[in-house]
């Protein structure tokens, strides 16, 4: 069986406790639960996906090689209470596990950013995931790993971006089908960014009458496409 460093999308690594790293900054929260709250983010290098709407094809190569110890060394420089891993696609490498585990017994709020098509298994369960399950508009819906369903806990979140009416319809669907909202704490539904406007997706939740969190991307309302916020 091949190890998450072995993957289609990760880079290769040296080191036992080594990790690629596009970046890592202080910001706003943009999405989720904690949208507005100063975090710091930790963008690992390196995904499996290529979804149409990506907005950090920076990431997919380069960074820098860092252990992890010198990871929660920047980190604890911010001073934060949150902190995000995302990437890319964060658990494409196997040493996000450990950085993870060490973030959390550092005492920080620790969420993790993942596209859905990684097995969550592993990560620790002081952690917050935020599992972005890809909608057919996506172009990568057929990479969902469904088995993570089984593995959320009732802290996690679990998000679709949504490009038109028939990811609209697909994302309803599957909140259904995998009996969601008795699952996890938070649905949340996103327009995605220049191809469906949010107010559009505001009337589409209200006429259902749907119980999910819509969201906007808090971060690109304040600095655009500014890389690092």
């Amino acid at each position: 069986m091949s190890s998450r460093s072995d993957q289609e999308g990760a880079p290769s690594i040296e080191g036992d406790s080594a990790l690629r790293i596009t970046e890592i900054f202080y910001s706003l929260q943009g999405e989720a639960r904690t949208v507005g709250l100063p975090t710091v983010f930790v963008r690992l290098t390196g995904c499996p996906l290529r979804c149409v709407y990506c907005d950090t094809e920076y990431a997919f190569s380069g960074g820098q090689l860092l252990d992890v110890s010198d990871v929660v060394q920047q980190v604890a420089g911010f001073e934060p209470r949150y902190v995000t891993v995302t990437g890319g696609e964060p658990l494409a490498q196997s040493n996000c596990l450990t950085l993870l585990h060490t973030l959390c017994d550092a005492g920080y709020d620790v969420s993790l950013e993942t596209g859905g098509a990684m097995s969550l298994e592993g990560v620790d369960p002081r952690v917050v995931t935020v599992l972005d399950l890809k909608t057919p508009a996506s172009g990568e819906m057929q990479r969902n790993d469904y088995a993570n369903i089984a593995r959320l806990r009732e802290a996690d979140q679990v998000k679709f971006v949504i490009c038109d009416r028939a990811d609209y319809e697909w994302s309803r669907f599957k909140v259904d089908e995998h009996g969601l909202r008795g699952r996890v704490a938070d649905i949340l539904f996103s327009p995605s960014f220049g191809q469906l406007e949010g107010r559009q997706l505001a009337e589409w939740i209200l006429a259902d009458n749907l119980p999910v969190r819509m969201q906007l991307q808090l971060h690109k309302l304040l600095w655009g496409e500014e890389q690092g916020r």
